[in-house]
């Protein structure tokens, strides 16, 4: 073998490695982003259905589908620019470790502890707040516009800054790590038509944000008192503090550890199985 063939060998390698790295994170933030997961699907059916027109000889719905393909993506780019470009900006601010910080397990429950703790204190006063846990897509484009922090966790802090009258109390608080990075940071609503129109505008921005994100959205209402979280598209609502408590701790665990921990349990149910 010459070094020219080794070396054309190894050029193919790392260009299908560079496209497979590309259609990866594409892949990863299209799951992070709700609107963009059903464009992908909807994307999906009409080659499905475009395909099964050729097969069976639909000719009507056939042309109908060649001028969607041909015309679609176009459209797709000039309806779906917002989006587009928000996943652009997220394949450019995701960093490729994961979390810029790992959390280790007494910091993750300190985390935990003093989120709960203010939530606490909020919801019995009827004191509305928004409290925005980043993961592994960076919120920096919305740290930016906010006002900086970048202080250390504390209840107390979280409570004053949503107190009434506070400049900030209407913003949203932004977590990363184990740090308060901002206050006052606005988010997109939700336009889904699966949350409730009894919310209001911090429920419709906590859900918006992890519609285009993996963040978490903790949201104290101001009018009833209630808790919810928002995570991977969904809202929960009404939840106990023990349910806020759980939700965080497991949404909080590293990939890593998820993985051992499901491994455990497939070990533990073969043993009962024996």
């Amino acid at each position: 073998m010459t070094l020219d063939s080794v070396l054309k060998i190894v050029k193919n390698i790392v260009d299908i490695s560079l496209v497979w790295l590309i259609i990866y994170y594409i892949l990863k933030n299209i799951r992070n982003n709700v609107k963009l997961t059903l464009l992908f699907k909807g994307v999906l059916i009409v080659i499905v259905l475009k395909f099964v027109s050729d097969l069976i000889g639909l000719t009507t719905i056939g042309l109908l589908l060649e001028y969607v393909v041909m015309w679609g993506p176009l459209a797709l780019i000039i309806i779906f620019q917002p989006e587009i470009r928000n996943v652009l900006e997220q394949l450019g601010r995701t960093q490729l470790l994961g979390r810029h910080k790992v959390l280790t397990v007494d910091e993750r429950e300190r985390l935990v502890y003093e989120i709960v703790q203010s939530v606490d204190y909020l919801r019995k006063a009827r004191i509305g707040a928004l409290i925005v846990i980043e993961r592994d897509t960076s919120l920096s484009n919305y740290i930016e516009k906010a006002k900086k922090i970048y202080a250390d966790l504390s209840s107390d802090l979280l409570i004053s800054i949503f107190f009434p009258n506070n400049p900030l109390h209407d913003g949203a608080v932004i977590i990363q790590g184990d740090r308060i990075s901002c206050a006052g940071a606005v988010f997109p609503t939700s336009s889904s038509s699966k949350i409730n129109k009894k919310f209001g505008t911090r429920h419709r921005a906590a859900l918006g944000i992890v519609e285009e994100s993996d963040a978490i959205s903790v949201v104290v209402s101001e009018e009833t008192g209630r808790i919810s979280i928002a995570v991977k598209g969904d809202l929960f609502y009404n939840l106990s503090l023990d349910d806020v408590r759980m939700m965080l701790i497991d949404e909080l665990r590293p990939k890593q550890e998820d993985e051992m921990l499901d491994e455990l349990d497939e070990e533990e149910i073969y043993e009962e199985n024996r």
